[in-house]
């Protein structure tokens, strides 16, 4: 199918009528296969299938984003050359339960209050009836599944699984398991999951072969059903970052799979930003490099990333063997980036490049194929894109994010006004454009780059760039919601000018932790 011509845009932001692109799937849609609601009257074309992929702390470390020039992805490479590579997109949150839950119900975390690893982001009175992106496409006809991590790990409750009240089929769950008998590397922190190396033996043994697994088998049945909108979650590149040998053998055992440091890089820095990431359990570059396991780490992560890649593959495969390709939309999304040294640290939780830029990418019947879109989009932007390309009718609670559609359809340089916003905690944004990154921190400290110059953020352009700066932080979300109550794990606070981490406050003299 060739690309519809150029279409009067909708007060909503959107391309009004973009499932005419799937015009040639006319056919009776079938009953859908549960949800909350009865099923809406049939429309009268054969909707696209929807495959949802995330894929957890994956940075921009895939062939078609040019992180690591030793990254071997081939099946991201597919992908991309299949649709359309989203460049320069960003999640709204640098951490999992934040990110996901923005994806999935269409709003900030300024706006829900969920900016830590938990709680549930339905105990809010105000978020109960919430309709999220599964359940508007099971109220419009769609059969749902998930397998993997799509919310973040322990939500929702058991009770809601059971219920179908958020997806009508829960499928393989997966996990951290297996896990060695003791830790591979002995780091800091005694958490398990902060662990990396050979393991398990075989690529069968893991969690992640599983949920693929699953996926696979999925996809064997729908050629007659209604259609169904599968997110399928994996967890790799995620600490531990285990993967069987062959993995690790793809990358060489030298420093070249180190990424790109400069030394004092956080001298133009506020000192503000370490509060960002004051205690976490992923070590610091400063015990990584005194315990030489700087490289190991790049090298496993490298590994997971190729392991990763591996069960992409497995899933396009299956796609393409049981005919489903001109019948299937495919977005594939992480829901935040990761350190590897870079700035200092290793992990997450930070509002710089390497955390909140992610891959993300769109492929479908109609789409352009081989495409690159370089413009700022955000993980908010999926829920109301996903909408237009399948027909649906907007919901009635309004959604924050932009469809992507006129990028998909029209070009990837059509017109888009909007940056990319990413929030950690309360008062701290980023604000990302085409060229320039803005960071405000919640004491009102900041930092300007220039990207398209400075690709590793290593000179910040404040004092100097006051004006621009000023024009930036008009985007900034003008009055965020309190954390909700139950909010602890990596909450970062400022009450009545005091620092809180994780509910404890943290002395302005208290230097920030090095292991």
């Amino acid at each position: 199918m060739t690309c519809p011509a150029r279409r009067t845009r909708s007060a909503r932001g959107t391309a009004p009528g973009a499932a005419l692109v799937f015009a040639a799937l006319l056919a009776p849609l079938p009953a859908p296969g549960g949800g909350q609601d009865a099923a809406p009257p049939r429309p009268e074309t054969r909707r696209p299938h929807v495959l949802f992929i995330s894929v957890d702390d994956l940075n921009d470390w895939v062939g078609p984003l040019g992180g690591h020039p030793l990254a071997r992805t081939p099946n991201f490479d597919r992908l991309a050359a299949r649709g359309v590579a989203f460049l320069n997109a960003h999640c709204q949150a640098p951490l999992c339960n934040p990110s996901r839950t923005s994806v999935l119900t269409g709003l900030r975390p300024t706006t829900t209050g969920v900016y830590a690893l938990e709680p549930w982001f339905r105990s809010s009175p105000a978020l109960q009836d919430r309709v999220t992106l599964p359940q508007h496409f099971s109220r419009h006809g769609y059969r749902t599944i998930t397998t993997g991590k799509i919310w973040h790990d322990a939500y929702p409750p058991a009770a809601a699984r059971e219920d179908g009240s958020e997806f009508d089929v829960w499928g393989t769950q997966g996990g951290f398991r297996p896990l060695p008998d003791r830790k591979l590397v002995d780091t800091p922190s005694e958490m398990r999951l902060v662990d990396w190396g050979i393991y398990p033996e075989k690529d069968e043994e893991t969690f992640d072969w599983n949920v693929t697994s699953y996926a696979v088998s999925q996809l064997s049945q729908w050629k007659d059903g209604p259609p169904v909108l599968l997110c399928v979650g994996l967890r790799h590149p995620h600490l531990p970052c285990f993967a069987p040998g062959p993995w690790f053998d793809l990358y060489p055992d030298d420093d070249s799979v180190l990424p790109a440091l400069l030394p004092g890089d956080r001298s133009d820095v506020p000192a503000f930003a370490w509060r960002l990431h004051w205690k976490l359990p992923e070590p610091r570059l400063t015990w990584l490099q005194e315990n030489q396991q700087w490289q190991p780490l790049a090298r496993a992560y490298l590994a997971s990333v190729s392991f990763a890649d591996a069960m992409l593959g497995r899933i396009l495969d299956a796609l393409s063997a049981n005919d489903l390709e001109d019948d299937t939309l495919v977005v594939l999304w992480s829901d935040h980036g990761w350190h590897l040294g870079e700035k200092d640290i290793s992990g997450k939780n930070t509002l710089w490049e390497r955390s909140t830029r992610v891959p993300l990418f769109i492929t479908g019947p109609g789409l352009p194929q081989g495409a690159v879109c370089r413009q700022p989009v955000e993980l908010l932007d999926l829920f109301p894109t996903l909408i237009d390309l399948c027909g649906l009718p907007a919901p009635a609670q309004p959604l924050e994010g932009h469809s992507l559609t006129s990028l998909l359809l029209d070009g990837p340089d059509a017109s888009r006004p909007w940056p990319a916003i990413t929030s950690h905690g309360p008062g701290n944004h980023a604000i990302r454009t085409r060229t320039h990154r803005l960071i405000r921190y919640a004491d009102g400290s900041r930092e300007l780059y220039d990207l398209s110059t400075d690709p590793h953020e290593w000179r910040n352009l404040l004092p100097g760039g006051e004006d621009l700066a000023a024009e930036l932080e008009r985007w900034i979300p003008p009055h965020p919601a309190d954390p909700l109550p139950g909010s602890r794990s990596r909450l970062i606070e400022v009450r009545d000018g005091t620092v809180y981490w994780e509910g404890e406050p943290v002395s302005p003299e208290s230097p920030p932790p090095q292991d």
